[in-house]
């Protein structure tokens, strides 16, 4: 090494170097005398990724010069990411002479502990279930935030800091009371264990390793590189690694060209010009990206005056005049300015591409082609880099069109995960009361039932589907059952009993132990998937959160209500971060903030550059209000936005740089991140052309865009003769006129549409419900509600259904009761209910159920057809598209129904909607006949001959004839849409209609 010169010896590579390679690049002369000489030396990192990255860039150079071979890597010790739930090295957590430094607390355990303790402070104003445990967790972060920096509930009984409080809106003073009783509740618990915080454990193990390391060096070389945390213990390390003969701080892109006066900008950064003063003044620029280097620095006690820049550059190194155009890109509001004064290559970022997209879904494509097309060049590596794990996602994806599989190293929310969603759907069942949609998801999920009866399974599953369509039921297993035995299907009702048998444990009960409950939910997810829920590497995350959660709540005692387990469940376990085991495709990097940090690449692609996303939205503490940060010397929520300043200034600094955004996303117009448009204003109008980035958006439009197709036009099917001979139902002739094509697809393809599941009750539900109701009254002539209770009971009506329409329906069937006893005493009975028939009319079966066929006191026949909305309007049954009622009549009048003779003389629709001339407030009977004062409807005399009329002319035209069965043959007619998708509708629809316009 050269002669080490007086002070502390700190070192910062520019972002236009790359970190990685230039330090390694340096690092290889200055200890690599001798065999060993590497081998001594310590390499304290921020992360096991920085570990990796670092690894990889030695292992690059070790084929570099003449005679170049393998070598011994140095030590490398991992300081520990806290964002990436890492521990530290083993050197900084000694076994032997820190052994006095008191063991971690339990996370799972401390959050539990928080959570009881809080509801004990705010008693009856307490959140309950999920609700106390996120306040829980966010008081954890809270503490957390604090004891990083050193700051305990001593400090916030300072003078200063209390004056602060006291200006404070009530409920900060509530929330701050609050927080301050808990953390002081919780540390005295600690304490009587014998444990400390994870943070508080790291400063105490960083302050050993400094005091040791300043009482007695180290034998070997130290040198800390890429640490940008600026918490005070850690400031204190690095200080100490910087003053050792054989050490040195190498610090990530510390501008060292920033002039004087905007470095003094930044603000105070933890040192201020007086004791009285807060240590973080309301005026600093915590959203520049030097400004937690300058608080780093000043918590070191160094000057950036004693700050030399790094000798080496790394393989992946920019244009030198990038470092400068870096600069002025991020400097301060006021200082910014000077852009107009800037010469072109001073604010000229070469090789650097702006790329706009309409959407998210553009974007990624474009990405990918970028990638795609990277990856032609031999060695060449891509990286994209992006807080949107949803882009992230969708880049995946469209990679694996050319077979190129990567790997998104930020990890997946433990939820998305195969095993994560097994677990939380189980859980969801068990707090919804086993509702259709949570149930059909979890039997349907790819490790329920897997294995070599899958096939199987998933047979017997689709069917339980069918059957569960419609209305929700009442919650609980019982209405499956019910369905299932009413299949009448042995092998269905088998595997339902072995399905049932896993999930009853997990449906019913109060509040009970929460170790409990995740007992039951192991149980079952171990059933239902054969153990493939722990297989893979979510499979071994679940079951170390499971491990974790069960013995923690088993400690603490916590208790959760069998409907809150799914939604605490999910919050915790969005906490927990899937990573893969291994990488995908070699030269493909995707990686969130933190994981790009120190990263190495040819191109850099910076995604999802909006605001709100990068930068993402700076929320406030929810316990702490900014003064009280301020005055604690803790830098606000805007912190963050420095720190992702940073990221970006670093990434700026690989040899080619694509910063993509979209105009919009899934809420609406998105606002392009700051940064992008501080590129914009730098470059300026005339440089900008130069800088965009269009050729992977045009590519990324062009790729799926197919050929224009021709218009569609109307479906005309014209089926055989053969196929056209099919019965027509009393309710089908009215579509047959009015929508042929429905008529087709129903009755000749024999398609049906499904309900869905837990679907709102359709109007054919609720028909069918009166129908089964007033078909075991006349049946049974006993009391109607009990019969209506009982048949919807068997229905499996879910309580909120009966509820809302329980009053309505019970109104309309007592008028329909009290109307029947009026009828009766002028001589009218009820001859028939729900009577199946049949009729051959010129060669063609029509078949039809009457829902009530009355006999008047003078032989003629009343045609009965109930409602539960508004009957069809008199002019449409003249029009001859509601001819339902007149169709039963000519099969009455034929006989088709037992024991029924007789001319029907009356037609009547019995509509349960709500009426002013009904007794009970539901209920009025209507006859479609033109008598009296109304304008429209069919006179009684010709309402069968009319009748007739249509049917012969609808079997001439589409039954024994040649007309094509023509979609929306008369298009101003209210029609159901079940076929609307199969008909094509909106690709024709407007065009019929410019084309049927009248000059």
């Amino acid at each position: 090494m050269t002669e080490r010169r007086a002070g502390p010896t700190l070192y910062s590579i520019a972002a236009h170097r790359g970190f990685a390679d230039a330090l390694a690049a340096g690092l290889i002369p200055r200890y690599a005398s001798g065999e060993l000489g590497l081998a001594r030396l310590t390499l304290l990192l921020p992360s096991q990724r920085a570990v990796r990255t670092v690894t990889e860039a030695f292992v690059r150079l070790s084929g570099q010069g003449e005679g170049k071979g393998g070598m011994l890597l140095p030590r490398m010790v991992a300081v520990g990411d806290l964002d990436l739930d890492e521990t530290l090295g083993p050197l900084l957590d000694p076994l032997g002479a820190g052994a006095d430094i008191a063991p971690a607390a339990d996370p799972t355990r401390r959050w539990l502990r928080i959570a009881d303790l809080l509801r004990e402070e705010l008693a009856d104003s307490a959140p309950r279930g999920p609700a106390l445990l996120r306040q829980a967790f966010e008081i954890g972060r809270t503490m957390d935030r604090l004891l990083v920096e050193g700051i305990g509930p001593q400090e916030l009984l300072q003078d200063r800091v209390l004056a602060v409080v006291g200006e404070q809106a009530e409920h900060w003073k509530a929330s701050i009371r609050t927080f301050a009783r808990v953390q002081a509740r919780w540390l005295a618990e600690l304490e009587a264990r014998g444990e400390l915080d994870a943070p508080s454990r790291r400063n105490a193990l960083f302050a050993h390793a400094a005091r040791r390391w300043r009482d007695e060096p180290p034998p070997f070389p130290v040198v800390a590189a890429g640490v940008t945390s600026a918490s005070p213990a850690l400031a204190a390390l690095l200080r100490t690694v910087a003053d050792l003969p054989d050490g040195a701080v190498i610090l990530p892109d510390l501008d060292l060209t920033l002039d004087e006066a905007v470095w003094d900008d930044l603000g105070t950064a933890g040192s201020p010009k007086t004791p009285d003063d807060p240590p973080i003044g309301r005026d600093d620029a915590v959203v520049h990206p030097q400004y937690h280097l300058k608080l780093l620095l000043h918590r070191m006690g160094v000057g950036r005056g004693e700050v030399e820049p790094w000798h080496r550059s790394g393989l992946a190194a920019a244009p030198p005049e990038r470092r400068r155009a870096i600069s002025n890109l991020f400097l301060p509001p006021a200082a910014s300015a000077r852009w107009v004064r800037l010469k072109a290559e001073e604010r000229r970022l070469s090789a650097v591409r702006l790329m706009e997209t309409a959407h998210p879904g553009e974007e990624a494509q474009a990405i990918a082609i970028l990638i795609r097309e990277a990856l032609e060049e031999p060695e060449r590596r891509v990286a994209l880099v992006t807080p949107d794990r949803a882009l992230a996602g969708r880049v995946i994806a469209h990679l694996q069109r050319w077979g190129i599989s990567a790997d998104d190293t930020a990890g997946q929310p433990l939820p998305q995960t195969a095993a994560g969603r097994l677990f939380l759907l189980l859980a969801e069942v068990a707090a919804s009361g086993a509702c259709p949609v949570p149930l059909v998801a979890l039997l349907g999920h790819p490790l329920a039932g897997c294995g070599e009866g899958r096939a199987d399974w998933l047979d017997r599953l689709r069917e339980l589907d069918e059957r569960l369509r419609g209305p929700r039921p009442e919650p609980g297993l019982g209405h499956v059952a019910r369905t299932v035995e009413g299949a009448g299907n042995p092998r269905l009702a088998a595997w339902w009993e072995a399905v049932s048998a896993i999930l009853a444990p997990l449906l019913g009960g109060g509040e009970q132990a929460l170790s409990d409950l995740v007992d039951l939910l192991v149980a079952a997810a171990e059933a239902l998937s054969g153990g493939a829920v722990w297989a893979g590497a979510d499979g071994r995350a679940l079951s170390a959160f499971v491990d974790d959660l069960r013995e923690a709540a088993a400690d603490v005692g916590t208790r959760l209500a069998p409907d809150d387990l799914a939604a605490a469940l999910r919050d915790a376990m969005d906490r927990v971060a899937v990573r893969p085991p291994w990488g995908g495709h070699p030269r493909v990097g995707i990686y969130g903030l933190i994981e790009a940090r120190m990263s190495r690449a040819d191109l850099v692609i910076c995604g999802g550059l909006v605001e709100g996303t990068w930068p993402g939205a700076s929320a406030p503490d929810a316990l702490l209000a900014p003064a009280v940060l301020r005055a604690l010397g803790v830098p606000g929520a805007d912190f963050r936005i420095g720190l992702a300043a940073h990221d970006l200034a670093a990434a700026l600094g690989a040899p080619e740089v694509v910063l993509s955004h979209a105009r919009r996303d899934a809420a609406g117009p998105a606002i392009p991140s700051r940064f992008v448009l501080r590129v914009r204003a730098m470059l300026g109008e005339k440089l900008l052309a130069d800088h965009l980035e269009t050729r992977a958006v045009e590519l990324a439009r062009a790729i799926d865009d197919p050929l224009p197709a021709p218009p569609h036009p109307r479906p005309e099917p014209m089926p055989s003769a053969a196929q056209r001979d099919v019965p027509i139902a009393v309710t089908g002739l009215d579509r047959l006129r009015g929508d042929p094509y429905q008529f087709y697809a129903s009755e000749i393809l024999r398609l049906r549409a499904w309900d869905a599941l837990d679907a709102e009750p359709t109007a054919a539900w609720k028909g069918t419900a009166v129908h089964k109701i007033l078909e075991e009254w006349h049946k049974q002539r006993g009391e109607l509600l009990p019969i209506a209770e009982g048949e919807l009971a068997k229905m499996s009506a879910h309580p909120l259904v009966r509820g809302l329409w329980w009053p309505r329906l019970v109104a309309g069937l007592e008028w329909i009761a009290l109307e029947i006893e009026r009828l009766k005493a002028e001589g009218r009975e009820v001859a028939a209910s729900e009577a199946k028939g049949h009729i051959t009319y010129k060669g063609v079966k029509i078949t039809g159920r009457a829902d009530r066929i009355d006999r008047s006191a003078d032989g003629t026949l009343a045609i009965v057809d109930y409602k539960t909305g508004s009957p069809p309007s008199a002019r449409r049954v003249g029009e001859g598209f509601a001819l339902q009622l007149g169709l039963i009549g000519l099969m009455a009048r034929e006989g088709a129904f037992s024991g029924i003779s007789g001319e029907p003389e009356r037609f009547e629709y019995w509509s349960l909607r709500k009426s002013g001339k009904s007794p009970t407030g539901f209920g009025e009977c209507s006859e479609p006949i033109l008598e009296g004062q109304k304008k429209s409807g069919i006179p009684r005399e010709d309402f069968l001959p009319e009748t007739e009329r249509y049917l012969s002319e609808a079997i001439a035209r589409w039954i024994k004839g040649n007309d094509p069965f023509t979609a929306r043959l008369n298009p101003d007619l209210p029609s159901y849409d079940d076929y609307d998708q199969l008909m094509r509708l909106d690709e024709w629809q407007a065009r019929a209609a410019d084309l049927e316009e009248p000059e």
